[in-house]
């Protein structure tokens, strides 16, 4: 089962359960690369994520997730990509500049982890860098309230799409990586108000 399969089935689920809205949906390039950085305050966020953005996604995750039989079986057939946390996982790296070199989507979650306090990871600006790719910032409202340790409830959830950061290509020194984190996280973070 490919992404696009997946996601034409999960979106109308996801929809209707939570009464999905989706803001900003004009600020989705309709083609080529692009990396979609979004907050993470839930196991949910994958779902929610997939269900507003209309183009097939390449997701990095935490390859603890491929541990797991059955995640690991869905999580090949979608071409996700396991990464290595607590350094830099060269061969992850190398897997999302190829998707994106191919004028894929590579979606990622900066923060690192579900609801990771602190400043947000440079993958993403990273890549965006090296490949030239644009960051689409992206704010999800209300997974937190929907699904965590303890609790599943409805309530209805929100994806606010931000105007896509222009980003030209070059060598992702630390330095650019660290700026180009800090104007995704501010973005991200605005779209909430």
């Amino acid at each position: 089962m490919s992404f696009e399969l997946y996601r034409r089935s999960l979106t109308p689920l996801v929809r209707a359960i939570y009464r999905l809205e989706v803001r900003g949906e004009r600020n989705l390039p309709p083609t080529g690369r692009l990396v979609v950085a979004a907050n993470h305050d839930s196991m949910l966020d994958p779902f929610v994520l997939a269900a507003a953005i209309p183009r097939p996604m390449r997701y990095l995750g935490k390859a603890e997730l491929w541990r797991v039989p059955l995640l690991r079986h869905w999580l090949d057939h979608v071409e996700a990509i396991p990464v290595e946390r607590g350094h830099s996982d060269a061969v992850a790296i190398e897997a999302a500049l190829a998707a994106l070199e191919a004028d894929e989507v590579v979606g990622i979650f900066p923060e690192g982890g579900v609801a990771r306090e602190g400043l947000w990871l440079r993958g993403a600006a990273r890549m965006a860098i090296a490949a030239g790719a644009p960051i689409l910032p992206v704010r999800l409202l209300g997974t937190r309230r929907a699904f965590s340790p303890g609790r599943v409830a409805f309530p209805r959830i929100a994806a606010l799409i931000g105007e896509p950061i222009a980003v030209e290509r070059a060598s992702p020194t630390v330095e650019l990586a660290r700026e180009l984190t800090d104007r995704v996280q501010a973005a991200v973070e605005t779209l909430a108000t």
